[in-house]
């Protein structure tokens, strides 16, 4: 049995009414595996909020729900988890790291996770 690619939400939240926290949730029921980290501590359903990044860790996919001034502190440590691709969910797009990923061979998505998931085009596909 291949255990699920790992799905990194950035800028997680225990708020039901935040996307961040509605992505985890249908995360979770499609059977993704999910890595949060957000500014406080908490739970998810089974997911536990870290307030680091986790390092090493395989990453496949990471969703942003951060605005882009708030991205700063986290786009070296992103690019050296190498995901796969990086989501920028609406409102979280940000071109400079969109074009520092692409430069580390990292697809970026300006999509919404909640959508991709909804219409079963959520799953990483290679480059």
């Amino acid at each position: 049995m291949v255990a699920s690619p790992v799905t990194l939400v950035l800028g997680a939240s225990t708020n039901p009414e935040r996307y961040a926290y509605k992505a985890i949730v249908a995360l979770r029921q499609k059977g993704h595996a999910v890595v949060a980290v957000g500014a406080k501590e908490g739970q998810v359903m089974d997911v536990a909020i870290q307030i680091q990044l986790p390092k090493p860790y395989s990453v496949d996919t990471v969703s942003v729900y951060l605005g882009p001034n708030r991205q700063k502190e986290y786009i070296d440590a992103l690019i050296a988890l190498e995901p796969q691709r990086v989501i920028f969910n609406p409102g979280t797009e940000n071109p400079l790291f969109s074009q520092q990923l692409i430069k580390a061979g990292i697809r970026c998505e300006n999509a919404c996770t909640l959508v991709l998931l909804a219409t079963n085009q959520y799953q990483s596909q290679e480059s």
